[in-house]
């Protein structure tokens, strides 16, 4: 269950209307989905499963009932790895009254077969408009970016949504005059260590046995976020900081 923030200045929400900013909406989130980012709020906004309130500069306000449906869809695409499509109409028929059960989808329970995800986390699609909208860019950003590798569209022009999420980094970098073109040695980074992480898993994807091909994926995952630990541990220790 997620514990949202009573109120106040200090908890970024309003006094009087309860209202909270996306950063705290964030911090409550990651106390049961501690991958999840702004980047990731954004895009779901994008897709039409949430509408928070905005103020006259702009800036997104959340209410409690925005908070707790952004923890069903996040909760659905973790446990149930549903389609955002599937997983709106779900909400949608839940907030008319309507009793609704989750397609049995993506999860294999014991004694019966399992059946094949309509979209696993790793297949996640976005469209062009739907990224440049989400990440805050126009198209001549876009492009810039792919002439350094840092996004690459898939053949059907579509993106991983995870192009949100480095999208708005390179946005959030820029302020600080960090330009793309800087990037490129981090791309080409991030390329060898996921080169050295399927390396090690490649004996396992090429497995005749499904389920070590599927063990496959779980050790990739395990892998990536100790590379990318690692990797952040060597840059604050070459900077001489610490990040909480």
């Amino acid at each position: 269950m997620l514990q949202t923030p009573s109120g106040g200045a200090g908890h970024g929400t309003t006094a009087t209307d309860g209202l909270m900013s996306i950063g705290t909406v964030l911090n409550v989130l990651r106390e049961e989905f501690p991958e999840v980012t702004i980047s990731k709020i954004r895009f779901l906004e994008s897709e039409g499963l949430i509408e928070p309130q905005r103020t006259p500069s702009g800036y997104r306000k959340f209410t409690v009932g925005d908070v707790e449906r952004l923890g069903h869809v996040l909760r659905m695409q973790r446990d149930h790895y549903l389609p955002l499509k599937v997983i709106r109409e779900h909400l949608d028929a839940m907030e008319r009254g309507e009793a609704v059960a989750l397609p049995a989808v993506g999860r294999q329970r014991d004694g019966e077969a399992a059946l094949e995800p309509l979209e696993g986390p790793t297949a996640a699609r976005i469209g062009k408009d739907e990224l440049l909208a989400a990440a805050e860019i126009g198209e001549e950003q876009l492009k810039e970016w792919e002439s350094y590798g840092l996004l690459t569209p898939m053949p059907d022009g579509s993106y991983d949504a995870e192009a949100v999420t480095v999208a708005s980094l390179v946005v959030e970098l820029g302020r600080f005059g960090i330009e793309p073109r800087h990037l490129r040695a981090m791309k080409a980074a991030a390329d060898r260590e996921a080169g050295l992480v399927d390396q090690v898993v490649a004996p396992l994807k090429r497995h005749r046995n499904p389920q070590t091909r599927a063990h496959a994926e779980a050790r990739t995952k395990e892998l990536a976020a100790l590379t990318v630990k690692l990797h952040a541990a060597l840059v604050q220790t070459a900077l001489g900081v610490r990040l909480p």
